[in-house]
């Protein structure tokens, strides 16, 4: 896990010269007055001790990275509040998620072979119906906006006009002083959208969650919302190629591959510009693959990160885990098209510490 923990200090407040909400427009007015309620109630009923405001803490990974089993292990401890599926499904009834932590502790863990639940590939299936933490994107769209959720690109700074900061504070302020919780995670992924997020909220914390690029695009490869067949003129979310990029597709004979890796390659850029416009005490990348082959020093580390200690109750929501390095991108792809893989990621893969195959004599890929 690289990065080092910050300070426990107070997260939530304005950015130095940013506008309040105004009286002209009836969803400021109406967030205004809620705003003065939530700043009360979590002064008066100090979250923390001496009064601080809750940390917040964002998990964030390209998807496909382990950043939901990150999310969930976290959401076990019992100062941690966060957003739930059953919030995220009720979204016009505007729950904020009270009993969010008490809930979630008195269920199991997840099983790691269920797909979302929009992708599912039968009607019914055993585990599906559990309480957990969620992205929560219904709901995001509905009480902040569909800009959040879904975009071609990146969110930065510069995306960040008055309306949508007051809505993004009152999201996540209104829940926190519901839940009362030391930390309040929120689990994001596709673009990391850290520098808008750091722009509304400066003392935030973000957590990358990065997994080798050859197991994301495998199993994206897998998943039956993959729309990368039909091209990246027409799949979603990714935007376009850059010029570079796109003349490596085509010399792989438009392999579709490559193109999931590419598209790995294109997040983990983005990843790379949000992670240098926040400040290096405010953001750590955990590797799945350590999490797997080590866990608790790697959770340990995160709960200080989180300003947590590793408490008797964290302890028993950690014990129910079992680990394991699950399916194998080597089993899943050819020899040719892990090669080509290979040749496309190389340079991302050893940046993040991942090593190539051994070049196989067998196997030809052409120029």
């Amino acid at each position: 896990m690289r990065g080092r923990a910050p300070s426990n200090r107070n997260l939530l407040p304005r950015a130095a010269g940013k506008p309040t909400p105004t009286d002209d427009d009836p969803f400021a007015t109406h967030y205004h007055a809620e705003l003065g309620l939530v700043f009360r109630t979590v002064w008066v009923r100090g979250l923390r001790p001496g009064g601080a405001l809750a940390v917040l803490v964002f998990i964030c990974g390209t998807g496909r990275c382990g950043s939901t089993l990150v999310t969930e292990i976290l959401a076990r401890h019992p100062e941690v509040g966060f957003v739930s599926n059953a919030d995220d499904k009720l979204s016009l009834l505007d729950p904020t998620g009270r009993w969010n932590n008490a809930l979630f502790r008195r269920t199991g863990p997840r099983d790691p072979s269920l797909v979302p639940f929009k992708s599912r590939r039968r009607l019914l299936e055993v585990g599906r119906l559990r309480f957990a933490p969620s992205e929560g994107w219904e709901i995001l769209k509905r009480q902040v906006s569909p800009m959040f959720c879904n975009t071609y690109r990146d969110l930065v700074a510069d995306d960040l006009n008055p309306w949508l900061e007051q809505r993004l504070r009152r999201f996540f302020e209104r829940r926190i002083a519901a839940q009362r919780k030391s930390v309040f995670v929120h689990h994001l992924t596709g673009w990391p959208r850290a520098g808008l997020l750091q722009a509304v909220f400066p003392q935030a914390r973000f957590v990358h969650v990065i997994r080798d690029g050859r197991a994301v695009a495998n199993s994206w490869l897998q998943m039956p919302w993959w729309n990368g067949y039909e091209g990246p003129g027409r799949w979603d979310d990714f935007g376009p190629l850059p010029e570079r990029y796109m003349a490596e597709w085509q010399r792989s004979g438009e392999s579709f591959v490559v193109l999931a890796g590419l598209a790995w390659k294109l997040r983990m850029d983005a990843f790379e510009r949000a992670r240098a416009a926040v400040p290096s005490d405010q953001w750590v990348d955990l590797r799945l693959e350590e999490v797997l082959a080590d866990p608790r020093p790697q959770f340990e580390a995160l709960l200080e990160f989180a300003g947590l200690d590793w408490t008797r109750e964290f302890e028993a929501g950690f014990a129910r885990y079992r680990f394991h390095p699950g399916r194998s991108f080597r089993r899943d792809l050819s020899p040719a098209n892990l090669a080509r893989l290979e040749r496309i990621l190389g340079g991302h893969l050893r940046t993040y510490g991942y090593k190539l195959s051994e070049p196989d004599a067998a196997v030809t890929i052409p120029p």
